[in-house]
Formats: structure tokens, C-alpha cells, sequence
């Protein structure tokens, strides 16, 4: 069941061009000139029921100005668009019953009030029953650990609690979609791994379906099977996150240490990233060489320890972006 649907999906913007000075300024207020972006140039995806889908891409890729059009809150200059089969344009109150939102850089609760009144004050907002409310806190004050703070002032919470509280307050309605934009970013690594848990146990209980945006190779990989990559307002891949890796993890990084040290140079599909002597960290392209090959010419019986591992995500990542930049 398709819960969001992009297409052809574009987002003009037109913005005022000043040249630099005292003159530049009265010209940019006399005779201003102008010039057209686009911010979103025809894009097109859908997503499923219960899916949790990465949007990523570089700053000013066009992400946060999809999203928008997502929720309502900027109109497409070209195509169509709808969640959960509402058009956000002719319907956004209606969708916003039925969508939560968390942004990790700004807040929607209120400081001063507890996470306890902020629960009760957007129940109100979405007019439930006190009742339901009630019961719906208790439920998630359980699911996410909430009981040693919840009636604490925001204002005193660390950010991992408030990002928590941050989450709890977006599902008091049952949205049937939750859009996270950076929910990690700025947390360590601990309270991260927290919140990751957490949303992977309110997709799997509640069946909500994720629409994620993070500069957070963690959240991607252990969150998300699917991810779509945007740059320059295009999608550049839109595939599994099991394919991505697939496709692109085409090379192994080993690293070794030996009893005896061994020339690897112009050893074909071998890259020398690192040699110290008896240590070795070498990166195998395995569309040229298979791995065993590789640890053939180190000879197992040099070897004392040895390490292989992906090429880590964000690499791959940034090797697309310079792909796509190119063409």
C-alpha cells in the first residue's frame, strides 16, 4: 500500500541577485534583477506502508524543501504529491491529524511545561479525549523510559531526553507517518543508539511508516532498508540499502599483521593504504581480485592477525556524489 507518493515533483524558487557595495545595493532596490533556482527538479518516489526510507543528500540538495511539500507547508511549482492519499496543498489540516513531525535542530515543546503538560497540551490541540491522552502517555512514558523526567521543566532535560520527549509528543495523535529530520544529530553515541532503538520498536509496534533524513551513517545503516539520495534537487539512486551495498561495496579494506614483510606493488586490484612494515592495511577491489587471492599473496602462514571490513558507508555515499557531479 503506497503511503507517499512524488511525482514529477519540482520547486522553483526566484530570489533577488545584489551585487557587492553601496551601489550594488540601491541597483538590487531601484533596479533589482533576479534569478531562478530550482530547489526540486522533477522528482518522483513512492513509499510504501511500514517503511522506513533514508532521504539523504548534501546540504542544499533539496531535501528539507521536499519534505515541506510532503507536509503541506510549501506548494510544488510542478507535479503532484500526496500522503496517505491526501493532497497536502487543498488538505494540510486534514493531513496533519494524521502525520507527526520531529526536527532535531528546533523545538516544538513548550520549555517551561513538563513533558507530562506538553503531552496533555497537544492532546488538546488535536482535540482527543483526556482519557486516550492519558492512556497513550502512560503507554509511551513505558516504551521510552520516561518516568525519571517526565515531570521535569524541558528546559532542564538533556538533549537525548528531549529529543525523546520530542518523539513522544509527535505520536500523541497515532500518526500513521512520522517524518524525523536529524533526530540523532548532536547526541553521543550511547543516547543515539537509545533513539534508534526506539524508532525501530515504534515501526515494528505501531507499524508507523519512517520517512528519516540524517548526515548520520549510523542511522541509515541500522535503521533504513531503503534509501533514496538526493543531490541538486535529482534523485541520484533510489534502491535498498542490501543493493546499495551490493552494488557499490565492491571493495574490502584488510588489514594485517605479519611475521615477515611482503611487496604488494602493482599487484593488480590492490591499493596500499597503509604500510608500516609488518603491518599492512591494503584495500581489494573485488570486481578485479577476490580477497583470497589477496590473502594468498600476503601467504597465510606470514599472517598473525587479520581484520576485513566494508568500505564504510559514508565513502560510498560520497563516491556517488562525485559521480552524479560529473555527469
Amino acid at each position: 500500500m503506497t503511503i507517499i507518493k512524488a511525482d514529477h515533483l519540482y520547486k522553483t524558487f526566484r530570489i533577488k541577485e545584489k551585487e557587492k557595495g553601496f551601489k550594488g545595493s540601491l541597483k538590487a532596490i531601484f533596479k533589482p534583477k533576479y534569478k531562478t533556482i530550482k530547489a526540486v527538479n522533477n522528482i518522483s518516489f513512492e513509499v510504501e506502508k511500514g517503511e522506513i526510507i533514508a532521504f539523504i543528500g548534501p546540504n542544499g540538495a533539496g531535501k528539507s524543501t521536499t519534505i515541506k511539500m510532503l507536509t503541506g507547508i510549501l506548494y510544488p511549482s510542478k507535479g503532484e504529491v500526496s500522503v496517505l492519499d491526501i493532497n497536502p496543498i487543498k488538505n494540510r489540516k486534514k493531513l496533519a491529524y494524521q502525520i507527526g513531525t520531529v526536527f532535531g535542530q528546533k523545538e516544538q515543546l513548550w520549555t517551561h511545561l513538563t513533558p507530562y503538560d506538553n503531552f496533555k497540551f497537544f492532546g488538546a490541540i488535536y482535540d482527543i479525549n483526556e482519557k486516550v491522552v492519558e492512556k497513550k502517555i502512560n503507554e509511551f512514558r513505558e516504551l521510552f523510559e520516561l518516568d525519571e523526567f517526565i515531570n521535569v521543566p524541558v528546559r532542564n532535560l538533556s538533549l537525548g531526553q528531549r529529543i525523546r520527549c520530542e518523539i513522544v509528543a509527535s505520536l500523541i495523535h497515532n500518526p500513521k507517518v512520522l517524518f524525523l529530520d536529524e533526530p540523532t544529530i548532536g547526541l553521543d553515541p550511547v543516547v543515539k543508539e537509545n533513539i534508534r532503538t526506539l524508532i525501530k520498536r515504534l515501526n515494528k509496534e505501531y507499524k508507523t511508516t519512517i520517512f528519516l533524513t540524517s548526515h548520520d551513517v549510523g542511522d541509515i545503516e541500522k535503521l533504513c532498508k531503503r534509501v533514496i539520495i538526493i543531490n541538486s534537487g535529482k534523485v541520484v539512486l533510489d534502491d535498498t540499502m542490501e543493493n546499495l551495498k551490493y552494488h557499490y561495496l565492491n571493495k574490502k579494506i584488510v588489514e594485517v599483521k605479519m611475521k615477515e614483510m611482503v611487496n604488494l606493488d602493482n599487484e593488480k586490484g590492490i591499493t596500499i593504504l597503509k604500510d608500516k612494515g609488518y603491518n599492512l592495511k591494503i584495500e581489494v577491489d573485488t570486481k578485479k581480485r577476490s580477497v583470497a587471492d589477496a590473502i594468498k599473496l600476503l601467504n597465510p602462514d606470514n599472517i598473525l592477525d587479520i581484520n576485513i571490513s566494508n568500505t564504510p558507508l559514508e565513502e560510498i555515499i560520497s563516491d556517488i556524489y562525485k559521480k552524479e557531479a560529473k555527469k
